[in-house]
């Protein structure tokens, strides 16, 4: 590639192996920079796992030829991403090259994930006539502080994740309890599988609520390699709302991460669900940081390019 070439953006159903290693490389060197990791774990395993036909990887290169930029989309009737510039490739137009590339593969109507309230964001999202329309708090707490004790509903029976028996079930309930979460209500069994695989999955910690033999409710716990432990999923059947069972399998996993000798443990939570912000504030959760989605449609006025709770 020559020295003067414009920058190249090349859009994969299934990158390479050379392609998935480049990219991973960014992904370390920004998170490294940054102190906050550019993907969602989503993300993150479509990539590993080299594409699933359903998302994109979008490349951009250099004029040197060397992977700059990195962004991940997915198609659909309401698109959304996330992306990524190297740190040793900003200031350059990369992030907005990529953004226009993501813009012209989902038709124009795009929303994009920008990991930490990031001024820089803030500002490529607006030159983009880009809007905030969804934002995610990060809470977290000391799990050294005092924690009330379960009060499990009525003929609600708590237990634990069985690996090959529980896996059908469990989508059927997620499906049902974020049936309004364009993410998480979505997952299939390949992705259940590939977060099975994943080293930091433990069924000791995945919990689920159950009444009559059906599942009602759960709460899947999660521990970072930095020792923090985290309400991974939360979720309630429609049914369940409003009966306790959410805080008591909140409870139920934060006394496990306790129980494993952690500090402190964090979540993810929709900044307009009320009723769960309330509810951790109430067990002692404090905001720390806020992840913000900024959206565009095809019929914004400047749309010139075509292109996880319940509780």
């Amino acid at each position: 590639m020559e020295s003067n070439a414009k920058p190249v953006v090349i859009v994969r159903e299934r990158p390479s192996a050379g392609e998935i290693d480049a990219a991973n490389a960014l992904i370390d060197a920004a998170t490294a920079a940054d102190g906050v990791r550019p993907l969602s774990d989503q993300s993150m395993l479509h990539l590993r796992h080299g594409g699933d036909g359903r998302a994109l990887s979008v490349l951009l290169y250099d004029s040197e030829g060397a992977l700059a930029g990195y962004g991940h989309l997915e198609p659909g009737a309401e698109p959304s991403g996330e992306l990524v510039v190297h740190p040793a490739h900003r200031g350059r137009g990369h992030g907005r090259e990529l953004a226009l590339a993501m813009l012209e593969a989902a038709k124009g109507s795009l929303r994009v994930w920008a990991h930490s309230e990031s001024p820089a964001a803030a500002a490529l999202a607006r030159s983009l006539g880009f809007e905030r329309v969804r934002a995610l708090w990060k809470m977290r707490r000391p799990l050294a502080d005092p924690l009330p004790e379960p009060v499990v509903p009525d003929g609600v029976r708590i237990r634990t994740f069985a690996v090959g028996h529980d896996e059908a079930a469990w989508l059927e309930l997620n499906r049902r309890a974020f049936a309004d979460h364009p993410e998480q209500g979505s997952l299939t069994m390949d992705d259940l599988a590939r977060r099975e695989d994943e080293p930091w999955f433990d069924p000791a910690g995945f919990f689920l609520a159950e009444r009559d033999g059906a599942l009602t409710g759960f709460h899947w716990t999660k521990v970072h390699d930095t020792g923090t432990g985290e309400v991974y999923v939360l979720g309630v059947a429609p049914d369940a709302q409003g009966t306790g069972l959410g805080r008591a399998l909140t409870l139920v996993g934060l006394r496990h991460l306790r129980s494993a000798g952690l500090s402190h443990v964090m979540l993810y939570v929709d900044e307009a669900n009320r009723g769960a912000v309330r509810l951790y504030e109430s067990l002692g959760f404090d905001r720390f940081d806020v992840d913000v989605m900024y959206g565009r449609s095809a019929r914004s006025p400047d749309g010139n390019h075509k292109s996880a709770h319940s509780s």
